[in-house]
């Protein structure tokens, strides 16, 4: 980003930005003058992502987004650097199996919820008692489709979104009125995360969506902006789907 807006004066914590949505969502960000903590688990793609956002206005902290330690190491540097944390965009999150939950390793369900779920309760909490609690602030989930119906191959993280939206319910009510609290469900949106879900058959996929295309990072970003802005003071305890359409598809003829 060669040219950077004013600074607004708020600052961001976005979870798993080194790429995909939470790159678009902390782009989006930096673009109207936030500056933001990212944290990722690869440090070299960190620091580049850091570079390209803007090293001025942009730090990372590397970590698993599970580890408590990295949970309270982000919110502490967070604070250190910029003196506040107004607003909390939950992004981490991971989906390791593919395939029917019948035969799915309880372990494996474990990791993905300790990876989807308790650690944006976790990041919440912290958020919460570093700087929201006395001065308010937003926080933003990002849930899926997935957790709003049945998804085939993909049920452990379809349940771990679903506890992520009813999660969301819970901060917004216990949080309020200091801190705002929703979620964004979207559909597939083309990242490496999401590349087996249209690899090879991307016009196939963005066939099926009334608006033609998938989705892609700036998609969710400007709403994740719009969410922890002024225009949304009213907004609290929901669930944004942002999915070009597909839901239209399930209704009957």
């Amino acid at each position: 980003m060669t040219e950077l807006p004013e600074l607004s004066g708020k600052v961001a914590l976005v979870t798993g930005a080194s790429r995909g949505i939470g790159y678009g969502v902390a782009e989006a960000l930096v673009a109207r003058g936030d500056r933001v903590c990212i944290t990722g688990r690869g440090e070299d793609a960190l620091k580049e992502a850091v570079e390209q956002l803007g090293a001025d206005r942009v730090i990372g902290v590397a970590g698993k987004a599970h580890d408590e330690k990295h949970q309270a190491a982000a919110v502490a540097r967070t604070m250190e650097a910029f003196g506040r944390v107004d607003f909390l965009v939950n992004n981490a999150g991971t989906n390791p199996v593919f395939g029917p939950i019948a035969d799915l390793d309880l372990n494996v369900a474990r990791k993905v919820f300790e990876t989807n779920v308790v650690s944006a309760l976790g990041f919440a909490q912290r958020t919460w008692h570093a700087w929201q609690k006395e001065n308010g602030g937003a926080i933003v989930n990002i849930a899926s489709v997935a957790g709003l119906s049945a998804s085939p191959f993909i049920g452990a993280y379809g349940i771990s979104k679903a506890a992520m939206i009813n999660l969301t319910v819970q901060l917004a009510h216990e949080y309020a009125p200091r801190v705002r609290v929703n979620a964004i469900a979207p559909a597939v949106v083309k990242t490496k995360f999401a590349q087996a879900l249209y690899e090879g058959r991307e016009e196939e996929a963005a066939a099926a969506y009334p608006l033609a295309r998938l989705g892609v990072p700036s998609d969710i970003g400007g709403t994740a902006a719009f969410l922890t802005s002024e225009q949304s003071d009213w907004i609290t305890g929901q669930t944004l789907v942002v999915d070009g359409g597909i839901f239209l598809n399930a209704g009957v003829g």
